[in-house]
């Protein structure tokens, strides 16, 4: 028998908290957890059971729900870098509003670890003191220290990495090739939105041994690392084909609802703003996990002995887990890719 709790895979104990809450909720909740392990799936899940009383799907209230459509439901995505004072003095603005089909409204706001300290300050009072009707939802994938304040208000759910195990069996569950589940499984390093595009992507083993070998390609000759990088990009760019795939799909889905019922409050923009995030997520994700591997092929060569330079290959992989970590400040792809390979030894 299916449930709202369905879509969210690998936490136990944060389901089985989240339906006690539902008895008797509070005015906010923090769900902290890595990127791709559910916490949308928990926050849409939770707002179901807080609505309709009951775990059933396929109620009225719980298909818009799941489906991100209820009117009183608002799930606030960052338009830009960051979720900037303006965003947050809109999200303000609505959570006063009164609810209009039911007598709870809920906020679900994502990536809130990206909110900027100007709106940290301004949403304060808001999240610390809500309308009775309002609750929040906080989705954040850590907890900097422009969010420790407001993380004080709320009632903090913690989700953890999905296993590999948990993303194949819901791969496999979901129509893909239980080898194929495995290899996207091991790839998407617990994050299950990842693991799904990977699945469908049949170039997955060719761009991770592309990123293994590269250490080995490397000649001191910048000619060598142009070609790796663009070599490195296209298949990235390539990959994205399934992902592009399923956001043709949404688009469709959309037009034929706005033909239907009219463009007002459809969500277009939203939805067009989701996708360019995805796309950029998608090629974060791509370059990281790369990285991931030629910083495995480094550790290797020094774990088994083989490098001439014990101390140069060290440094190659810290520079690699340096890479990664800029990634997440939207550096240019191919620059940042170009300056890494310059200064890695071949092996």
């Amino acid at each position: 028998m299916s449930t709202v709790w369905d879509g969210v895979v690998g936490q136990p104990t944060a389901v089985d908290l989240l339906r006690r809450a539902a008895a008797n909720p509070v005015h906010a909740y923090l769900f902290v957890g890595p990127a791709g392990s559910t916490k949308k799936e928990a926050a849409r899940a939770f707002t179901a059971r807080l609505l309709t009383g009951g775990d059933d799907p396929t109620t009225r209230d719980a298909e818009l729900v799941l489906r991100g459509e209820h009117p009183d439901v608002r799930e606030v995505e960052r338009e830009g870098a960051r979720i900037s004072f303006d965003q947050a003095r809109e999200i303000s603005r609505i959570a006063s509003l009164a609810p209009t089909e039911s007598d709870r409204k809920v906020m679900i706001l994502d990536e809130f670890h990206l909110l900027s300290p100007e709106g940290a300050a301004l949403l304060l009072k808001t999240i610390e003191e809500p309308p009775p009707s309002t609750t929040f939802l906080i989705l954040a994938d850590t907890i900097p220290h422009d969010l420790i304040t407001i993380s004080s208000r709320c009632a903090r759910i913690d989700f953890r990495v999905i296993t590999d195990g948990d993303i194949a069996a819901r791969l496999v569950a979901d129509g893909h090739d239980a080898e194929a589940a495995q290899v996207a499984a091991r790839a998407a390093a617990g994050n299950l939105d990842r693991a799904r595009v990977l699945a469908s992507d049949p170039a997955l083993v060719e761009r991770r041994n592309a990123f293994a070998s590269a250490p080995r390609e490397l000649d001191g000759n910048g000619t060598t690392v142009m070609r790796l990088v663009d070599q490195l990009l296209a298949l990235i760019e390539s990959a994205a084909g399934p992902l592009s795939e399923r956001q043709a799909t949404e688009i469709a889905e959309l037009d034929e609802r706005i033909e239907r019922y009219g463009e007002r409050g459809s969500g277009k923009k939203a939805l067009e703003t989701r996708h360019k995030r995805e796309q950029r997520r998608h090629r974060t994700d791509e370059i990281r996990s790369g990285l991931t591997v030629m910083a495995g092929v480094y550790r290797d060569a020094l774990v088994g002995g083989s490098a001439r330079r014990p101390d140069e290959i060290a440094d190659a992989v810290d520079r690699l887990h340096q890479a990664m970590e800029a990634l997440e400040r939207n550096p240019n792809e191919p620059l940042l890719l170009q300056n890494l390979l310059w200064s890695l030894p071949s092996i």
